[in-house]
């Protein structure tokens, strides 16, 4: 198979996305189907952008103040039904457990979909003083929840991600706690991901279940749909009290502890593959990709070119570059085709010609701009070029993100935009889930975030006409 059939296997983005998309997670050797429906088989190069996303989040956790626990893979059916927003609003998803062994379970047992009330049922046994707050835990994991329609990475009937939960004994501290976990994710977007989200508060409509407040992190794909990445939540007391985590303040009195709980998913690799990828595969940012250059001999079996790539190689890690030399027996075309699929930054060919003229040909993946360097100034030029292509790809999807974003003043316009464009759509709104939920029923747009600047485009709501309280990002979403 040569390098046009290796790219034909993909299909075009714009003929269709869905299957563009799983496409590249095949291709690219990302993940495959396990043989239970919903469930996927994480491969060593996707895993591996998942494990450089943990490095990043868990030095950032870890500088913060968290410890990582690990709770169990299930949860009493009593101890679940123990607050009821919560139960309500997971009960549809859930997997449960009736046998163990050859006989019926006394109680069933559910397979975590999230791990709140296991950190509360631990939390309401260790804290009894304000000395033993505040309780900042995370963990990494997997969960379980019983999806009827799956997508690799997007959504699955388990996914890997981390949860982090935390008690504090003032309310401002737990508030805080919400908001500087939110920058975190915003620091993973912009120095790892190179992708720009929009921050802000869910609608009560929106938000997780059991929670005062919701904060978001919101990414815009390629093709104009909105994707959660991310979320965190502000919990109140309504958990602390439900399940009695109480602690005796400073001034004597016995008082419910404030509560937060948030976390990233594997999502964010499909995040990763919809803003950057194109028809030849993955693109990938340099400081996510497990492989940051892919260096390629040409004619390999003349004298001095394997040499030369592997001093290459050597004097590139030296310097900390994640480096692969491409030493198969497959062709070089083959090899450029692979090299794109994956979505290597950086390609590097060296083969006689170059050798004798003491160059090589430096490919970058993300526009296809091909240097001719000398190889003597390589050391200098590769950290440096993998810094500038981190920031023009967060600065190209910046701007995609921008020129994708418009204003609507009233309805009309607003259904026109989310039928012709789609994209965010920033518009004024009373606050009724009458409205929110007419929205979606006319257009299939949601609420993706209330931001922080609340500075209004209007007076009322485009919807109802009645005075608006909130300036709103709409989209269509996965």
């Amino acid at each position: 198979m040569g390098k046009k059939n290796f790219v034909k296997a993909i299909t075009s983005r714009d003929d269709d996305f869905a299957q563009w998309y799983t496409d590249v997670c095949r291709k690219a050797e990302l993940m495959d189907y396990s043989d239970a429906k919903g469930f996927i088989i994480y491969r060593p190069y996707g895993y591996a952008l998942w494990e450089n996303m943990k490095n990043y989040l868990d030095k950032s956790f870890k500088e913060t103040g968290h410890d990582n626990v690990y709770m169990p893979l299930v949860i009493p059916e009593s101890l679940f039904m123990k607050e009821a927003e919560h139960v309500e609003g997971f009960a549809p998803e859930t997997a449960i457990i009736t046998i163990g062994g050859n006989e019926e379970l006394q109680e069933r047992l559910i397979i975590r979909p999230t791990s709140e009330v296991l950190f509360c049922n631990h939390y309401s046994k260790v804290i009894e003083s304000h000395r033993d707050l505040p309780k900042k835990y995370n963990q990494w994991c997997s969960v379980v929840r019983w999806e009827k329609t799956t997508r690799p990475f997007l959504r699955g009937s388990e996914f890997l991600w981390q949860e982090g939960h935390t008690a504090h004994a003032k309310s401002d501290e737990a508030k805080k706690e919400a908001l500087d976990i939110l920058k975190i994710y915003e620091s993973l977007g912009k120095d790892i991901l190179a992708i720009p989200f929009i921050t802000g508060l869910k609608t009560e409509k929106e938000k997780f279940a059991g929670a005062v407040n919701t904060y978001t992190i919101e990414a815009l794909m390629h093709d104009n749909k909105a994707l959660q990445s991310g979320t965190t939540h502000y919990l109140g007391t309504g958990f602390s009290e439900a399940f009695n985590i109480k602690f005796q303040d400073k001034d004597g009195k016995v008082k419910p502890v404030y509560q937060t709980s948030w976390g990233v998913s594997t999502r964010l690799i499909g995040a990763v593959i919809m803003v950057h990828g194109d028809d030849s595969g993955l693109v990938l940012p340099p400081n996510l990709a497990p492989i940051q250059v892919d260096i390629i001999p040409i004619m390999q079996h003349i004298d001095g070119v394997m040499e030369k790539a592997k001093e290459l190689k050597a004097n590139l890690e030296k310097i900390g570059i994640r480096v692969n030399l491409n030493d198969t027996d497959k062709s070089p075309g083959w090899k450029f085709s692979e090299s794109e699929m994956k979505g290597i930054p950086l390609r590097i060919e060296i083969g006689p010609r170059d050798l004798k003229n003491n160059q090589a040909i430096i490919v970058k993946r993300y526009n296809r701009e091909k240097i001719t360097i000398d190889i003597d100034d390589i050391e200098e030029f590769i950290p440096k070029t993998l810094n500038y292509i981190h920031d023009e790809m967060y600065q190209q999807a910046l701007r995609n993100m921008e020129e994708n974003t418009r204003e609507a003043y009233d309805y009309q316009t607003f259904k026109k935009i989310m039928e012709e464009k789609s994209g965010y759509v920033k518009m004024m709104w009373c606050g009724d889930e009458e409205c929110e939920s007419k929205i979606k029923e006319d257009t299939k747009a949601t609420a993706r975030a209330i931001p922080f600047d609340q500075t209004p485009i209007g007076e009322e709501c485009p919807v109802c006409k009645k005075k608006a309280k909130y300036l709103v990002y709409f989209a269509k979403a996965y």
